[in-house]
């Protein structure tokens, strides 16, 4: 699990963010704080921590002189910016910090979700160990900079692609649309339909089932599985 800690002045808006982090698979809140100071004694203090979402406007300092005393005290812990700061200056002070992405306020699930989908490919690339190739190096940088979730096209509903999203993301490996159908409650002509929306939007792989006869089966696989 990667170990979460969510930073907002605003507690109604970190139990919100919180809420958000714990539904995506592979991740666990570790911890609140609602202030520069109860950031860094959480930083300080919790057994493991892998990232903080942090949020700039803070009551007794800003974000980003967390980040800077975080790593002035040695730790690297990794940050995402998670705030309604706009402005050009504020964007570039992040990136020379070393914040690894930033997530512009307001905003929806989707969005938040797609940024630590892109954090924990990142890290199982990294995880990986070993030299890498220019290659493999395009494909880190990449990752932090994956696409946030496409719109879905007219006559697409989003709670049904999120059913089908889910159905295929917490699966241990490829289903097809009948068994995507039976988990979700949706036909198999519904569920084929979603299930290639996100094999063109790049978030499922198809993968071929070859049986004894007839045609081979199109089995989806989450893309971004490790």
């Amino acid at each position: 699990m990667i170990e979460v800690l969510v930073v907002d002045d605003d507690t109604r808006v970190a139990r919100v963010n919180a809420a958000y982090v714990a539904k995506v698979p592979g991740f666990h809140v570790a911890g609140e704080a609602h202030s520069a100071a109860e950031a860094l004694r959480q930083v300080e203090t919790l057994p493991r921590l892998d990232l903080v979402l942090m949020d700039h406007y803070l009551p007794d300092d800003t974000g980003l002189a967390v980040v800077g005393e975080m790593r002035r005290r040695g730790h690297q812990t990794d940050v995402i910016m998670v705030t309604a700061a706009r402005d050009m200056s504020t964007v570039q002070a992040a990136m020379r910090q070393g914040a690894l992405q930033y997530l512009v306020k307001p905003f929806a699930f989707a969005g938040l979700r797609a940024k630590l989908e892109a954090y924990a490919q990142l890290r199982r690339t990294l995880d990986g160990g070993g030299e890498a190739e220019q290659a493999q190096v395009d494909r880190i940088f990449g990752a932090l900079s994956a696409p946030s979730e496409p719109e879905l096209p007219k006559g697409h509903s989003p709670m049904t692609a999120e059913l089908v999203r889910q159905a295929l993301m917490s699966a241990g490996g490829p289903l097809s649309a009948q068994e995507i159908a039976e988990r979700t409650g949706v036909s198999r002509q519904t569920a084929q339909r979603y299930l290639k929306l996100l094999e063109r939007s790049g978030r499922a792989r198809l993968t071929l089932k070859y049986g004894d006869a007839g045609r081979p089966e199109h089995r989806y696989v989450w893309a971004t599985r490790g």
